[in-house]
């Protein structure tokens, strides 16, 4: 299900879009800078400090989470089911995961979600309905977000400091 585009993108990306439900039935939205591919079929973050998203998904474990790429204006939204886990085997695989990859601290983690995708669906901006190819997108959005000092925007779109 979460094929090697999929891989491509949330790896580049690192930063996912977590939408859950609170108690009083509205939408929740959080980013997560530790979003990547588990497996074929699921995500994972950590809860580094995110109490409302995990306090969300232990009453109501449906998750949506986008991951976009925002120059190229693509990206992909998985539906599915959040699991949290604050110890265990999966917990402190996914830890150590983290910790050999990243070098997060084991300490800064208080919980794991792992989320069983259901759905994957992509996210394609409206520019493209107009026949304009990938490349063009790229352009433009460089082009507008490197029209100030943002050098990290530059260096994603290819520019050198």
């Amino acid at each position: 299900m979460l094929d090697n585009d999929i891989r491509r993108l949330v790896a580049a990306q690192g930063l996912g879009f977590v939408a859950t439900v609170r108690p009083d039935g509205t939408p929740n939205l959080s980013p997560k800078g530790t979003t990547e591919v588990w497996d074929d079929e699921h995500l994972v973050f950590l809860d580094l400090h995110s109490p409302g998203t995990v306090a969300n998904l232990a009453r109501n474990p449906a998750v949506e989470i986008n991951v976009v790429d925002p120059v190229r204006r693509k990206g992909y939204r998985f539906r599915g089911v959040g699991e949290v886990f604050t110890e265990g085997e999966m917990h402190e695989r996914i830890v150590h995961h983290f910790e050999r990859g990243r070098g997060t601290d084991p300490a800064r983690v208080n919980s794991t979600v792992l989320v069983r995708v259901l759905e994957v669906q992509p996210l394609i901006s409206p520019a493209y309905e107009g026949g304009a190819a990938e490349e063009e997108i790229a352009a433009l959005w460089c082009a507008r977000l490197t029209s100030g000092t943002d050098t990290a925007a530059g260096q994603r779109c290819g520019e050198s400091e």
